[in-house]
């Protein structure tokens, strides 16, 4: 673990390669998993206002999700989280033939609205938890993401630099600047 200001970052996100490789996890990050992504209050606000634009990428039933349970729902840890189409796929993904994406994401690279997408889908696969005295930044491991593991290490890819957008995006340049620091103080200790 390093400190960065008050945030608390695991070495993962330097030490582990990682690279998105869509053609063989298919994007199931936005279809599998034990809950919606989570939402900022802020988030919500931006999403609802721009649903009329985005929805024409959704599925039917996402839509349907979301005139069943709203624009977001709360969790089991009391957390506003994007709803679920059947307790599975986020209630907000489009599909390009196999591949799951995000509706909001395919409106904002067309364009159409300057909201990319939640910043929790954006980080993933960093994860992080806000505690009472610091922001723990952590790598959620999870095996859909093994292509990913293997693409990151044959291009010699660390998480934080795949990630570099959401990253500077969610924490800013000096947090990513930092980063880089760290990486090259970890590279010259193992010299």
């Amino acid at each position: 673990m390093i400190e960065i200001d008050d945030k608390i970052v695991s070495l993962d996100l330097i030490e582990k390669h990682f690279q998105c490789d869509l053609s063989q996890c298919k994007g199931q990050c936005c279809v599998e998993g034990d809950g919606g992504a989570p939402l900022s209050l802020e988030e919500i606000d931006i999403i609802e206002a721009n649903y009329s634009v985005f929805s024409q990428f959704m599925t039917a039933e996402g839509k349907n999700a979301i005139e069943e349970q709203g624009f977001f729902t709360i969790d089991e840890d009391g957390d506003r989280v994007t709803p679920l189409i059947n307790n599975q796929a986020c209630a907000y993904v489009a599909y390009e033939g196999d591949i799951a994406l995000c509706a909001i994401e395919k409106a904002f690279n067309k364009k159409l609205i300057d909201f990319q997408k939640p910043i929790s889908c954006h980080l993933y696969p960093i994860r992080t938890k806000q505690y009472k005295e610091f922001l723990a930044v952590n790598y959620h491991q999870w095996n859909i993401c093994k292509p990913a593991l293997k693409k990151g290490k044959q291009t010699q890819t660390p998480m934080y630099r795949f990630l570099e957008s959401p990253v500077k995006r969610a924490f800013g340049e000096d947090f990513y600047q930092q980063l880089k620091i760290a990486e090259e103080y970890f590279k010259q200790s193992n010299d």
